[in-house]
């Protein structure tokens, strides 16, 4: 029997295209999204879909049964892939908006993999694999719910593989940079519903932000289809000993290089340029 593989955020990009390429090389994919509307477009399609808002607590546990319940008690892999981006400077943001931008990014995966976790530990066997960000690794600014919450989700997932080292169930973070997706759309959405645009001394600045996530093109010459991050999921899968982190896009194996080697205030500088 093939392995079971359930998936968060599968609406669109990153986390469509994981499912559809996974089901395709043989893997039996438990694919989520938080709107009735997508999972409907997840079932038509022929993936096995469930509804799933990382949000709510109740709809994870209710994801997690049925997923169990699929599986036979038996998932190999759980990939954490829901989450968006809360855009606007860190004194124009609503404490609540901070939450939000937690509860998605980093309080429903830690819930989600909780559940999980029991199953796995019982067939002592399992791959966990999260998808974070460049910018869990350099800040950016105006991103700074989404820099500190996927900052928090590298240290959050360091610290389970150390505790999960002695048993054969293996933790790897998938870190792409600028990737073509919905994201914008979505984290334009979240900036009009929690910034004051009108009343901020960044007000300039928020309008060429309102420009940037209107623009269905990114401007990045960097950036990679949302399939660029299959290769490195499916090695973290199928790999006898996965790596701990694949980075994805070029701005991300260079930034990696460049925090290591860079005085911080050189590093600053280069990033305050940084679109």
């Amino acid at each position: 029997m093939s392995d079971f593989i359930l998936i968060t955020g599968c609406s669109t990009g990153i986390g469509l295209h994981l499912a559809q390429r996974l089901q395709q090389e043989g893997f039996n994919v438990l694919a989520t999204a938080r709107k009735e509307n997508d999972v409907n477009h997840l079932l038509q399609s022929g993936l096995n879909a469930y509804q799933l808002d990382l949000n709510d607590e109740k709809s994870i546990e209710q994801a997690v049964a049925w997923a169990l319940v699929q599986s036979n008690g038996q998932l190999y892999g759980l990939i954490n892939n829901g989450a968006y981006g809360q855009t606007g400077a860190i004194e124009d943001l609503p404490t609540q908006a901070l939450r939000e931008q937690f509860n998605t990014n980093l309080f429903g995966w830690h819930h989600l993999t909780r559940l999980i976790l029991p199953g796995m530990l019982k067939e002592n066997r399992g791959r966990i694999i999260q998808i974070s960000s460049l910018l869990g690794l350099v800040a950016m600014k105006y991103r700074g719910a989404y820099n500190a919450s996927k900052f928090a989700l590298e240290g959050y997932t360091d610290t389970l593989r150390l505790e999960l080292r002695n048993t054969k169930i293996q933790i790897s973070l998938v870190e792409p940079g600028p990737v073509s997706s919905q994201f914008r759309s979505n984290a334009l959405a979240k900036f009009l519903q929690h910034i004051n645009v009108t009343e901020s001394r960044h007000h300039d600045i928020y309008q060429q932000t309102l420009q940037r996530l209107q623009n269905p093109k990114p401007k990045n010459p960097f950036t990679l289809g949302p399939e660029s991050c299959v290769a490195p999921v499916l090695h973290a899968l199928r790999s006898k000993r996965a790596k701990t982190r694949y980075g994805v896009t070029f701005p991300t194996h260079l930034f990696a290089v460049l925090r290591r080697v860079l005085p911080t205030r050189w590093l600053d500088s280069i990033l305050c340029r940084s679109a």
